[in-house]
């Protein structure tokens, strides 16, 4: 006896996707910068080095003087013989008023008046030493800067983004079916 079978063929679905994929674009535009820096001050003052030279005491030791000096040193020259004379005269009027103490004031008087000074002499450095005054005050500098700060300007750009959306897309490429048959 034969029994009857059941023949069955069945056809699974299938999907079909496709997709479109996301795409993103970025774009940054550089940012507008302007710098500008003022130029700094600078402000200098000086006091100027001053040397002084004094050579007054070396030319008055070689005679060289101005003429109110020369006139000045005449003037006590004058002054210091006009004081000796009348010294030296006191002395010798008053030996000539003791003239019976003895002795011989007239000769001796005599003498003295014709017979100058003793001449002296030395060896000198004509001008002496350190006769020339040197006096020196050093300058002054003084530098000062005024800066300013530099000016930076930034304008900077939002970033240009563009999207486009991603896609999914599903369908049914093949149905699902089920076919029976009765082999006898």
């Amino acid at each position: 006896m034969r029994v009857p079978q059941l023949r069955m063929e069945a056809t699974y679905a299938r999907l079909a996707i496709s997709t479109t994929p996301a795409r993103l674009d970025i774009t940054q535009p550089p940012a507008e910068l302007t710098i500008e820096q003022p130029p700094a001050e600078m402000h200098i003052t000086s006091v100027p080095a001053r040397l002084t030279i004094d050579q007054t005491e070396a030319w008055a030791a070689v005679n060289n003087k101005h003429v109110f000096e020369l006139i000045r040193d005449g003037v006590e020259d004058g002054r210091q013989a006009v004081l000796n004379f009348i010294e030296r005269a006191a002395i010798q009027g008053d030996e000539l008023m003791r003239i019976e103490n003895g002795g011989h004031p007239l000769a001796d008087q005599a003498a003295a008046n014709s017979e100058g000074p003793p001449l002296e002499f030395n060896i000198a450095l004509v001008p002496p030493p350190f006769s020339v005054k040197i006096g020196y005050e050093p300058g002054r500098l003084a530098i000062d800067w005024i800066t300013h700060a530099p000016r930076i300007d930034v304008k900077p750009h939002e970033p240009i983004i563009r999207y486009q959306r991603g896609a999914v897309q599903i369908d049914l490429a093949q149905r699902p079916s089920l076919h029976i048959d009765v082999v006898i």
